[in-house]
């Protein structure tokens, strides 16, 4: 009787540590992966004890700047895990924690140098990883077979390829074709598409890490031209209005030959209703000069952690937790999300369920960043004065290299506003 009791007291004893010892953390979680952070609680509830309870964040992310912005200033324990748009993290940099010795250096090395990077700011790791987005270009296999031509490896290729197959399908009776779908419509849209141009074309991306406005220069210049080119001979004049769901509804109903987009769009280019199921190809963008990189502009999101938390440590295991290699995989499998971590684009279960993957690995590694890591909270300002810039210049209502050379005056004042 006397061991039993013993036995007895000793479990409670050990309840009583494990509960005495669980910390519960509050984590902000986009809505459409609510179900996803939840199970991602549960499974880290279940190895650590401790608990994350979930916040849904507004169905508009951006939305939730000002809600953040109101949390930090003043200074809020309430919150300890942030979800972060990758063009948020220059915004909130000095609210949030330096994850650089919370997070293991091996489980930092798993993620593609170019996501990581983005979120070193100011000597700090500032977020991790959660997923990968980033530009790529869509094209109907199909009809590069029938035409017998290889996907594009430059950006003169692919407008001649377009333009060459576009007419083809025209005389074939397809009167709605054209070569190419895009987004240059005046928005966060057309800054992304204009600085993979650019940045494939040798020309930068309109600030440097160090500050330095770089956006006025000839390569930048040739790469707007060609653009502006494309408009009314394999673009619709209608392009200077279209957004990713635009563009993709023209690519989907089966009247584009090439679209660049998100990865997204391979999942939607597959479900009932569109016209290309099972034609469709994917390939990182063009290049504009050889010796470039293919410059997919870089759209991930990153958790991080508030500055102002009362569980730093704990909220940062979360972290690692959540961006780590079997949660990126859960979402992969579940909502076809690209994961941050080269290895799992080798996983065959992954390949099953995204198999453009293993041929696109390289366009994630050679993503351009957007300047928000040095402009902060002017990145905002900055990003609209160049997408209405160059939204004039595709248009025809100003010229290339005056209008570049005026833009950079404007971003000099622009980028110390932060």
């Amino acid at each position: 009787m006397f061991k039993k009791s013993l036995a007895a007291l000793s479990l409670c004893a050990g309840l009583w540590t494990v509960s005495a010892h669980a910390e519960t953390i509050s984590v902000f979680c986009a809505p459409t992966e609510f179900e996803l952070c939840t199970n991602v609680a549960n499974a880290w509830k279940e190895k650590t004890g401790n608990e994350a309870k979930i916040n849904k964040m507004p169905a508009l992310l951006d939305d939730a700047i000002p809600l953040y912005q109101q949390l930090l200033a003043a200074k809020s324990t309430d919150v300890d895990v942030l979800f972060l748009d990758v063009i948020w993290l220059g915004m909130f940099k000095s609210n949030l924690l330096d994850l650089k010795t919370l997070i293991p250096q091996a489980d930092q090395d798993k993620h593609f140098a170019s996501t990581l990077n983005a979120a070193k700011l100011g000597g700090n790791l500032v977020a991790m990883p959660a997923y990968m987005d980033v530009g790529l270009m869509f094209y109907r296999k199909d009809l590069l077979e029938k035409y017998g031509k290889q996907p594009p490896k430059t950006w003169d290729e692919l407008a001649a390829t377009a333009k060459e197959i576009q007419d083809k399908e025209r005389a074939a009776g397809h009167p709605d074709m054209w070569g190419y779908a895009w987004q240059a419509k005046s928005y966060e849209g057309l800054t992304c598409d204009a600085i993979e141009l650019i940045a494939s074309n040798g020309g930068g991306t309109i600030i440097s890490d160090d500050g330095k406005v770089t956006i006025d220069n000839p390569q930048a210049a040739e790469a707007i031209g060609k653009a502006k080119g494309w408009i009314g001979s394999i673009s619709p004049d209608g392009v200077l209005n279209y957004d990713e769901e635009a563009s993709r509804a023209i690519f989907e109903s089966g009247n584009a030959v090439f679209h660049r987009n998100w990865p997204y769009v391979w999942g939607t280019s597959h479900q009932a209703g569109s016209a290309i199921i099972d034609k469709v190809g994917v390939m990182p963008l063009p290049v504009g000069k050889d010796g470039q990189k293919s410059s997919g502009c870089l759209g991930p999101m990153y958790y991080g952690v508030s500055k102002y938390s009362a569980k730093p440590k704990v909220a940062a295991d979360f972290v690692n937790f959540i961006t780590g290699p079997d949660m990126q995989k859960m979402r992969a499998l579940k909502d076809a999300v690209n994961p941050s971590i080269p290895a799992l684009y080798s996983d065959p279960e992954i390949l099953a369920k995204i198999p453009f993957l293993k041929d696109n690995q390289q366009a994630f590694a050679d993503s351009a960043v957007r300047p928000s890591g040095y402009t902060g909270t002017s990145y905002n300002r900055v990003s609209q004065a160049f997408y209405r810039t160059v939204h004039d210049m595709l248009s025809g209502g100003a010229d290339i290299k005056p209008g570049l050379t005026s833009l950079a005056g404007r971003l000099e004042k622009l980028k110390e506003s932060r």
